[in-house]
């Protein structure tokens, strides 16, 4: 089985790896993301979301109020894992920080998602009042498994 690992130091500094080749393509396929975080207790948060890839960093989307991205607001290191959903043993590890949270663009962003993973045009599970955000990650460490 191939392995690709990426990662980038500098003087004892994770610097910035890039998501190319198989690891964007398990990103920009219909594969869930499973988001781990920290709770304030240090105990791990995992969720499965949507994801997206944009300039070779993973792209989130959620609604403000849940606990992953207030986790994310607290310490900003995160952990996703992109299974692909035809070989489950082939999948994308990676390690990061949020680089940029945003509302700019989020509804736009959450109906582009709904129609790859849903085949709609707007994401039809949005609540009343709720507010959407998109969390870009700046990936540390990416390690690509299986095929």
């Amino acid at each position: 089985m191939p392995f690709h690992a990426f990662q980038r130091e500098e003087r004892g500094h994770l610097m910035s790896a890039t998501i190319e080749g198989r690891g964007e393509e398990l990103l920009k396929a219909k594969n869930f993301c499973n988001v781990s975080t920290l709770r304030p207790d240090g105990s791990v948060h995992g969720v499965p979301v949507w994801v997206d890839v944009q300039d070779g960093r993973p792209v989130l989307n959620t609604a403000e109020g849940r606990a992953w991205p207030r986790n994310l607001e607290r310490d900003p290191r995160v952990t996703l894992t992109v299974q692909n959903m035809e070989n489950p043993y082939e999948y994308v590890s990676i390690r990061g920080r949020v680089a940029e949270r945003t509302h700019e663009g989020a509804d736009a962003h959450i109906d582009a998602l709904a129609k790859k993973y849903m085949g709609v045009d707007e994401y039809p599970l949005r609540q009343p009042g709720e507010q959407r955000v998109i969390i870009r990650i700046d990936p540390e460490y990416v390690h690509v498994w299986g095929g």
